[in-house]
């Protein structure tokens, strides 16, 4: 199997989910410190800030998207349904990610929801070119 320009982006989607941990947890450890951000949680330890909470929630989300996303281009890839609109999805869905990232660490609502929607519309790209291939 080649590299499509679809699993190229996915290769993109899942390095950024993969590093979204990085700001929650280095305020974590900012706030905390490091041996109480290694040690078991307590409800003694202070709270995470509220933009980093976010940011651990929004990574959730794109780890639960994800889990759809890659197998629907992974597919399209083995069966060849790639096409000019599954690109353009691909590329949406990756931009879709980061910007629900973003806005939803930065606790923006609407763009958040409005994101979320495009990332899912770019899944369902996909799921249509595999069904009708």
């Amino acid at each position: 199997m080649k590299l499509t320009p679809e699993l190229y982006i996915l290769t993109l989607v899942t390095i950024a989910t993969a590093l979204m941990w990085l700001p929650y947890t280095g305020a974590r450890i900012l706030t905390r410190g490091l041996a109480r951000s290694l040690a078991n949680p307590d409800p003694a330890f202070p709270p995470d800030p509220a933009w980093a909470e976010r940011a651990r929630r929004a990574h959730a989300n794109a780890v639960e998207n994800l889990v759809v996303f890659a197998p629907l281009v992974l597919v399209a890839a083995l069966v060849g349904a790639g096409t000019p609109a599954t690109i353009l999805a691909a590329k949406a869905h990756l931009g879709a990610r980061l910007t629900h990232y973003v806005v939803y660490t930065a606790g923006i609502p609407v763009v958040r929801t409005l994101a979320f929607a495009a990332g899912f519309a770019a899944t369902l790209v996909f799921a249509a070119a595999i069904l009708g291939a």
